[in-house]
């Protein structure tokens, strides 16, 4: 066999290869959680089996207000003692989506458990959750919930 013709190929395809426009970047896809994205919630993806989970909503915030949202054991003169779970939102005008996960086994058993929240815009207080008692450490749905004025 001829070494010739084999290395004028291989030279005329490097040749061509060379000389073709590179490929243009394809523009981002929005990837599916980008698309079926809800306001005020973050994707926390399933439940893993070590946790429960305390869900609901907020109605009445404003748009653009902060919401903080905890899970708290409170003592007996009605002070925090013990952080169980936070989330902070952003408000949209329309009722708003929570979710808290929590360890079950951190959760103490005869004491009082609170769920409270805040809302406040431009740094000032504006709205409160009165306390809801949460009495076991199960995956529970609160339904929605009203935040009051803020004294």
């Amino acid at each position: 066999m001829q070494l010739r013709p084999l290395v004028l190929l291989t030279l005329f395809s490097f040749l061509v290869a060379c000389s073709s426009e590179a490929p243009k970047p394809a523009a981002p896809q929005p990837t599916p959680a980008q698309e079926k994205k809800v306001p005020g919630i973050e994707d926390l993806g399933p439940l893993p089996a070590y946790q429960r989970e305390i869900s609901g909503s907020l109605t009445n915030v404003p748009a653009g207000a902060e919401v903080e949202m905890a899970l708290l054991v409170i003592d007996d003169r009605s002070r925090p003692q013990q952080l169980l779970a936070s989330s902070v939102l952003s408000g949209n005008g329309k009722p708003l989506a929570f979710r808290l996960r929590f360890n079950p086994e951190a959760f103490p058993v005869g004491a009082r458990v609170e769920l409270r929240g805040r809302a406040s815009q431009s740094g000032q207080l504006i709205l409160h959750l009165p306390a809801v008692r949460v009495t076991q450490a199960i995956t529970q749905t609160t339904g929605p919930l009203q935040l009051v004025k803020a004294p």
